[in-house]
């Protein structure tokens, strides 16, 4: 396979996923991402009701999701600023390798990402 193929995974591209309390925490995580050039977007959507288990107790609350288009190579960087930008002790960071894509749009995720 040839790794400059859109549908190759070892182009690299990810999807990372956190969610936090507010459509401010949101956009704060989303513009540092982006400027410090550890992402090429990111997309925020919400509110969206979570429901999970904390402290023994089970939870409902609103979130922000916010979806992140980065590079393999830049995740360690990603993550480690999402982590210490988060309000959450325990935060979702998810990441997902994109298998399938548009050669510009893949090229041009790999291209603002790598441009910082």
């Amino acid at each position: 396979m040839d790794p400059a193929d859109p549908v190759h995974p070892a182009l690299g591209v990810l999807t990372v996923l956190t969610t936090v309390d507010s459509a401010e925490a949101a956009a704060a995580l989303a513009r540092a991402a982006v400027e410090a050039r550890l992402a090429a977007c990111a997309q925020i959507s919400g509110p969206v009701t979570s429901v999970y288990h904390w402290k023994d107790a089970l939870e409902t609350s609103q979130e922000w999701q916010v979806l992140f288009k980065t590079t393999s190579a830049a995740y360690p960087a990603l993550e480690a600023r999402l982590a210490a930008g988060h309000p959450y002790g325990t935060p979702e960071i998810i990441a997902t390798p994109v298998v399938r894509g548009g050669a510009d749009y893949l090229a041009w995720v790999a291209q603002e990402v790598a441009a910082g």
